[in-house]
């Protein structure tokens, strides 16, 4: 029946389309018009047409599958045991905890949780090699333990090493040898103001630096990465972004012979949440959450709305962690597996990405590799440069964020609801590199309101 219905229509060809708008328009010019282009340097057209696709990348996701994770920060064992196991409970099926040191005891921290059930993040604020020793004693045949631990990312974000260079990645080169994962912690990237190109370069060269220090290691072939992301709001670009990570880490791993697992952790940017108008955030990662599971994250990390002023909190945990529950459970978001393939508009995106940021992870690899830029300030410089863009852009109203500089609630008071400092945070001190800032877009704005309240 249905393919009698469309043998009754003639097929309409891309040209035939743009003919049809060109004379619609009646003289104005198609380009200027219609087509606008992304920070990135993507011109968007205003529709996407199976005669231009190239062949479908079939990027295997398995979003069927993706799972709801909560993040605790482990305070003391019991406590945070209890913590678990109540949000366990009430519907989370992925934890994701951080250690603070190395003292935690993690019998007790895993007490009364299935470990073949529930998939674990550690990210340890540490770097050891007894530690990943005492987690593989723990794992048992299907246990999913992914550690985070990423000596780079550290120096990235803090400007130091753990130890130093040497022994930090000898440490983890000993680890990988008792648990075979490695972590890349890319959220740094987005929310300090890095474009999509960059975040994904810079995602895949920071990997590469392991690649290489661990060289010919036994386990590579059956080991994970973990690829920590963080998502932003513009929609079908950050489901392509995700997509375009897929691609590009399958065909660089493969160069190095590594074959691993490539399991993506999402989670909300901070980089346009707000101070003022807060419950506008609740909107800002539903919509990331969304990009996430149509990606192929798969496991998902919200962020509460009030988590860039409040302390950790029963009620801002819930909500968010509802917020997924309501995407999986009664939005039908766990139906399908790869559903953004043959989405021509996605399609095009993923691959564009995919082109502009393997053009500069090689410009990056030509040029000595992504530790020796991150040691000049080359990565620093060219994330700054791209974050100045965009505050220029949300400054002048250009890049709009409700609530703040788009319809403010004048009549909205914050000064005596902060439990945190919500804003970039200095401690002059000695580093080996600059570090890479986050810092939102509004704090600017959001510093000026405090002052008049």
């Amino acid at each position: 029946m249905t393919k009698k219905l469309f043998k009754e229509f003639n097929a309409v060809s891309a040209k035939e389309w743009k003919q049809k708008i060109q004379f619609d328009l009646k003289g104005a010019d198609y380009n200027d018009t219609l087509i606008w282009n992304s920070l990135e340097g993507i011109d968007v057209k205003p529709f996407y047409h199976g005669d231009d696709q190239k062949t479908p990348q079939g990027i295997k996701s398995n979003a069927t599958a993706w799972e709801v994770c909560q993040k605790i920060y482990v305070a003391d064992e019991m406590g945070a045991n209890r913590k678990a196991t109540d949000i366990l409970s009430r519907g989370a099926e992925s934890l994701w905890f951080v250690l603070p040191s190395e003292g935690i005891d993690l019998l007790k921290l895993f007490k009364d949780i299935d470990l073949n059930k529930v998939s674990i993040h550690l990210e340890p604020q540490y770097v050891s090699a007894d530690f990943t020793e005492k987690i593989k004693s723990l794992a048992l045949k299907d246990t999913s333990f992914y550690i985070h631990n990423d000596v780079i990312g550290n120096l990235a974000r803090s400007g130091n090493w753990f130890h130093d260079e040497k022994k930090d990645l000898d440490v983890l080169t000993t680890a990988f040898g008792h648990l075979p994962t490695l972590a890349i912690d890319a959220t740094l990237y987005q929310n300090a103001g890095a474009n999509l190109v960059q975040q994904l370069a810079y995602s895949i060269a920071h990997a590469t630096e392991y690649m290489n220090v661990l060289g010919n290691a036994k386990n590579k072939l059956n080991s994970t990465v973990v690829f920590k992301m963080a998502v932003g709001t513009n929609y079908f670009f950050e489901i392509a972004k995700l997509r375009a990570l897929r691609l590009l880490w399958h065909s660089v791993a493969t160069e190095f012979g590594f074959h691993p697992e490539c399991h993506i952790l999402a989670t909300p940017t901070r980089r346009n949440k707000t101070l003022y108008d807060y419950n506008t955030n609740m909107l800002r990662t539903t919509t990331e959450s969304m990009s996430a599971i149509l990606g192929g994250a798969n496991t998902i990390c919200n962020l509460p709305y009030d988590a860039i002023y409040h302390k950790d909190n029963e009620f801002g945990e819930r909500i968010s962690r509802n917020q997924l529950l309501i995407l999986k459970s009664e939005s039908y978001f766990d139906k399908v597996d790869n559903p953004a393939d043959g989405a021509y508009y996605i399609e095009e995106l993923t691959q564009q990405l995919a082109e502009k940021a393997l053009a500069l992870f090689k410009d990056i690899e030509a040029n000595g590799g992504f530790l020796k830029q991150l040691k000049e300030g080359t990565i620093q410089r060219k994330i700054k440069e791209h974050a100045d863009k965009e505050q220029d852009a949300f400054d002048k109203n250009e890049e709009v964020l409700i609530g703040s500089n788009k319809y403010p609630n004048e009549e909205d008071r914050m000064k005596d609801d902060l439990e945190l400092y919500p804003f970039v945070k200095k401690h002059p001190r000695k580093t080996a590199i600059v570090p890479i800032i986050e810092k939102r877009l509004t704090e600017k704005l959001e510093q000026e309101r405090l002052k008049k309240e």
